[in-house]
């Protein structure tokens, strides 16, 4: 049985709100309204309200009907908010006076100035120097008392810009802006039944918020896929975590398309991202998917251990036949003894397409063994030619009877052929051919073959 992708989608929110499109690379798009009254010429327009982690240079501001004509001649962009570090660096080379409070709370005055306030924009901040009676100290002497707030600090990361106009206007201009500090993570719950191939599959979506910016009622797409980005060279974000996450429970399916070479999903309903948040949502969930047990044998990535694999078609007729963005999968088996669920490994996927197989890793076999090892090399033709034999063998300690794929890459050259073998085995590419043998209950089967290599 198919339930299909769970994500909301709604009624679109109202043209104030925001709406964002956040990649899974740690960046997003904003965009928002912005009012805008124009005069005829030149004007001054502030917009108090931007992330920490904006792009300046990727700023697009503009009329979304297209019927005003209107010119940003000039742009700056203000994230250094007031805070007490940055004010004292305004106070460099000047006097300041430093409110002292004794151990009896008596409250005095302490008159000294600034030699260097020790903050550093965007980086860590040095010990201040402070010289009171004509002696240097390397701390405050109290708490800094700050003339009036003038013009130099923003309490919020600002947008300035001057515009230019032909003629007056009132209307709602929609910016745009790429920030960094957003990003969100697919994640995937397998739950299995104690005997059996099936799985049900509930999908979930983790998106943080660090860009320093609450959004409040944000439509909300996720853009899946590996969109190439630049990053800025020497560009460093501190990153925030949500102590408990907040979960929102699907209401309506999500949607999804194709859009450029990506996949695009948008979810239905308004959602509040506060700063420093992680916010969970389900968009997805599925039942009854058949997804067989098979345990791989791989040398080259273990000598002695059979993995444990679990191996599903993304198909509509498997329950599923939707694009899967990367992610996180947790395994969990149903014990029948008591109905509980136990964790039994997890694993990642990549990207993965519509009717595409996918084949996740949950452990290693603790009763299947292998063991591999080379009998034979020879070269011939005036070494033209070599010969290798291997033998793997395989023990199998379960009650039942299991299946291993052996697999076993030939790097020796691009011409080579199975000259002897025990057992029938697929050509897997062009490197790379594989056994599959069947084992029963506390059976040792003992696999041969010998490739030669031709370099003619």
């Amino acid at each position: 049985m198919k339930i299909p992708l769970l994500f909301f989608f709604g009624a679109l929110t109202a043209a104030a709100q925001p709406a964002l499109t956040i990649y899974n690379q740690n960046f997003a798009v904003v965009r928002e309204r912005v009012p805008l009254d124009l005069k005829a010429g030149e004007n001054t327009v502030t917009f108090a309200g931007a992330t920490r982690q904006l792009e300046p240079d990727s700023v697009v501001l503009r009329d979304p009907a297209g019927k005003i004509p209107f010119r940003v001649l000039e742009q700056s962009y203000r994230a250094d908010t007031l805070s007490s570090a940055f004010l004292l660096s305004l106070y460099e080379g000047k006097p300041l006076d430093f409110l002292v409070r004794d151990q009896n709370a008596k409250e005095y005055t302490v008159h000294g100035k600034v030699i260097r306030s020790g903050y550093a924009p965007g980086g860590e901040n040095e010990a201040p120097i402070v010289e009171v009676d004509g002696k240097l100290r390397f701390s405050l002497p109290g708490e800094p008392l700050f003339p009036a707030l003038g013009d130099a600090g923003v309490l919020k990361p600002t947008l300035v810009w001057q515009i230019g106009a032909d003629h007056a206007a009132q209307f709602d201009a929609e910016l745009g802006y790429v920030t960094s500090g957003m990003s969100w993570q697919a994640a995937y719950n397998f739950i299995a039944p104690e005997k059996g191939d099936t799985l049900d599959i509930v999908g979930w979506v983790t998106i943080n918020n660090t860009s320093g910016k609450t959004f409040e009622n944000a439509t909300i797409k996720l853009m899946a896929g590996d969109v190439n980005k630049i990053q800025p060279e020497g560009r460093v974000y501190g990153g925030y975590k949500s102590a408990v996450p907040t979960a929102i429970f699907s209401e309506a399916a999500v949607t999804e398309k194709a859009f450029d070479e990506f996949h695009l999903y948008s979810l239905p309903r308004a959602v509040t991202l506060h700063d420093r948040e992680s916010k969970q949502v389900e968009f997805m969930r599925a039942t009854g998917v058949h997804a067989p047990t098979i345990y791989v044998y791989d040398a080259t990535k273990s000598a002695t251990k059979v993995a444990v694999m679990r191996e599903f078609k993304n198909s509509e007729e498997n329950g599923l036949g939707l694009p899967l963005p990367k992610g996180r999968t947790r395994f969990y088996r149903k014990d029948d003894a008591d109905n509980r669920l136990e964790f039994v490994g997890e694993d990642t996927i990549d990207h993965t397409a519509k009717n595409e197989t996918v084949r996740v890793k949950t452990g290693d076999a603790f009763d299947i063994v292998a063991e591999r090892r080379g009998t034979n090399e020879s070269l011939r033709n005036m070494k033209s030619q070599a010969d290798q034999s291997f033998e793997i063998k395989l023990r199998n300690h379960k009650a039942e009877p299991v299946e291993v794929r052996v697999v076993e890459h030939l790097y020796g050259g691009l011409n080579w052929q199975i000259t002897e073998k025990s057992d029938e085995f697929e050509k897997k590419d062009a490197h790379a051919i594989e056994f599959r043998i069947l084992l029963k209950p506390e059976e040792e089967h003992v696999v041969t073959y010998t490739v030669r290599y031709d370099w003619q």
